[in-house]
């Protein structure tokens, strides 16, 4: 089956599966430079819905021409996230950008304590960002202030969790047998603005120990997920040179 034609300019939404270790940034940026260079202007315009850490892969919506315009209502579509966190540890990233500063007991965690526990995290909850974030603070950026070492108090925002559930749960005992170490594996549905590496440090502490974010994968955000991402991010040079384009006429 042939694919449709793309209006750029007037305004398409494209769904990829953003690699790890890229930034948001990388990927507006090829697909803005290829499709840019083939349709001969200088800058076409290309913007995310949302933002995905450089440590996290999966959903990504990016959206062209007049588009663009959606990116809000977009990003406020419900995320659905596939997220492993490591037991008994910390960092001070809440995830593995940052070497581990704490370790903590984790032989008292059972899968029982984790289902008990993870009820309190349903519904509407407050959450502070983590300080390696995107959040301004006084005009800079939270990060900004972390790098540096400088202190910064981030406020606890609102936000909802619909759904948490466990799709794996590796207790102590568990762990030494396997010669591993104790994690937790969790589904996640959840409002814009949750950090799921918050989450984790939150969940961790919640259980009487630490955790820290060692994997993540955004598999949803609103009506999209990883089943629409249709174009393979190392195939986007080849398709744009490939793909079929309806230009729109100037008005002028």
């Amino acid at each position: 089956m042939k694919e449709r034609a793309y209006k750029f300019e007037e305004g398409e939404i494209l769904v990829f599966d953003k690699p790890l270790h890229w930034t948001s940034f990388n990927l507006v940026k090829i697909i803005r430079n290829n499709l840019s260079r083939r349709m001969g202007i200088k800058r076409l315009k290309v913007g995310h819905a949302g933002t995905l850490d450089p440590l996290a892969s999966g959903v990504m919506i990016i959206c062209t021409g007049r588009c663009t315009k959606d990116i809000d209502q977009l990003q406020a579509g419900t995320k659905e996230y596939v997220a492993t966190m490591r037991l008994g540890r910390t960092t001070p990233s809440f995830d593995a950008e940052h070497s581990v500063d704490h370790t903590y007991p984790t032989g008292h965690i059972t899968r029982a304590l984790v289902d008990e526990t993870l009820k309190r995290f349903l519904g509407s909850i407050w959450q502070v960002p983590p300080v390696y974030s995107a959040c301004k603070v006084e005009g800079r950026r939270a990060f900004d202030y972390a790098r540096n070492g400088e202190e910064v108090e981030l406020k606890a925002k609102e936000l909802v969790i619909d759904e948490i559930e466990v799709l794996d749960f590796v207790s102590q005992q568990e762990a030494q047998q396997r010669g591993t170490k104790p994690e937790l594996t969790l589904r996640v549905v959840c409002s814009k603005g949750t950090y799921i590496r918050a989450l984790a440090r939150d969940i961790g502490e919640a259980l009487g120990s630490g955790a820290y974010l060692t994997a993540l994968r955004r598999t949803r955000v609103g009506q999209y997920s990883l089943a629409d991402c249709h174009i393979p991010v190392e195939q986007v040079e080849q398709w744009a040179k490939e793909v079929e384009i309806v230009r729109v006429e100037s008005k002028e």
